[in-house]
């Protein structure tokens, strides 16, 4: 029996669990109905992607679904190029040599235009829309609202949860620190803000009346009922749904994860020049002890070495990748969505019969 909470019966789907966006390829179209179709709500992460992939992205989801998905975008971050980005090509041209790649560069337009592509979610038939990295514009947000989308913000502090709220949120998103991927820190130090998610969701519940959704080292049912015990309205997973057939990342990428543990992450501003929760390899290690220098600031690190990170894929070659994952990892499995979704759902439910039953 799936369990239900005023979240989802707001999103309109059977179950109050939501599919992290996983920018770059790993929530295909396919992913994303799967999940929908199983009862989630699957989410679009369409960071990196132009408008006119926006588009497609979504044409796609829909053609394989009739259920509601959601979009999400990294909230609008102005950054001007760096001045000086010679040590940061000199740190990674010896990457790019051994893959055979042309010398590297940094790209004059790192990343699409925020409005263009807020413009597109805007245009698509997405009903709910999700953001990180800060807080949206006060138009942006009326625009999204005006077109009844239901939006959704994400916190690593009460204090920006609060904010979120304040802004007119329909939800956050409480991420903890065993997160895997970006870290979504806005309003405090990437140090301060490493708050664990049993530790964060009840002080963000207890701080908002908005829902609140549980993120990060939530891998089967029993972190499921857990965190409906701590408040949450809801969770969203993404390290867990990296392993599913419908996964769009490198194989070489499904297996480390599969053998590593709880202790293989590291945070890193290697590959993006954002902190960032990922499977510890060669590239992670060299180029995160290098000089502060030889790290841009994001998103101009994330485009200096998207040409390396696109051929180790290809090439399968693990050491190279940006192995985003949450601390959960031994609890990860090989298997359909449906097949993942359907233990969520059952595990879940035992954890809460289990709790009814013996706990006085």
């Amino acid at each position: 029996m799936a369990f239900s909470t005023a979240l989802n019966a707001r999103l309109k789907c059977a179950t109050p669990i939501l599919q992290a966006p996983m920018a770059g390829g790993g929530d295909t179209p396919d992913l994303v109905a799967a999940v929908c179709a199983a009862g989630g709500f699957g989410f679009v992460g369409a960071a990196y992607l132009q408008p006119a992939q926006i588009a497609e992205v979504c044409r796609a989801v829909r053609q394989r679904t009739r259920g509601p998905y959601g979009i999400n975008l990294f909230a609008h971050m102005p950054a001007p190029r760096p001045d000086d980005v010679a040590a940061a090509l000199a740190c990674v041209t010896p990457y790019f040599d051994e893959l055979g790649l042309p010398p590297p560069s940094v790209p004059d337009q790192p990343h699409p235009d925020f409005g263009a592509q807020l413009e597109a979610v805007s245009q698509s038939d997405a009903s709910a829309f999700s953001f990180t990295f800060g807080q949206m514009p006060a138009a942006a947000m009326q625009s999204l609202k005006a077109r009844g989308i239901f939006v959704l913000g994400t916190a690593t502090t009460v204090d920006e949860a609060i904010a979120l709220a304040h802004d007119g949120v329909d939800a956050v998103i409480a991420q903890g620190a065993e997160a895997g991927g970006h870290r979504g820190t806005f309003a405090a130090s990437f140090d301060a803000a490493m708050v664990g998610t049993m530790a964060l969701v009840p002080q963000v519940v207890d701080a908002i009346r908005v829902p609140v959704v549980a993120s990060g080292g939530i891998m089967d049912g029993r972190g499921i009922a857990a965190a409906l015990a701590l408040g949450a309205s809801g969770v969203q997973l993404g390290t867990a749904f990296l392993t599913c057939d419908e996964a769009g990342v490198p194989e070489a990428y499904k297996r480390t994860i599969l053998a590593a543990s709880e202790t293989d992450t590291i945070i890193t501003r290697a590959f993006s020049g954002r902190p960032a929760r990922g499977i510890g390899n060669r590239f992670m290690e060299e180029v995160g002890a290098a000089a502060a220098d030889a790290i841009l600031p994001f998103p101009w690190q994330n485009a200096l070495t998207r040409p390396l990170r696109r051929a180790a894929a290809t090439a399968q070659r693990a050491e190279f990748l940006s192995l985003w994952a949450g601390q959960g990892m031994r609890l990860a499995r090989r298997q359909s969505t449906a097949e993942l979704m359907r233990h969520l759902i059952d595990d879940c439910d035992a954890a809460l019969r289990h709790l009814s039953r013996h706990v006085r």
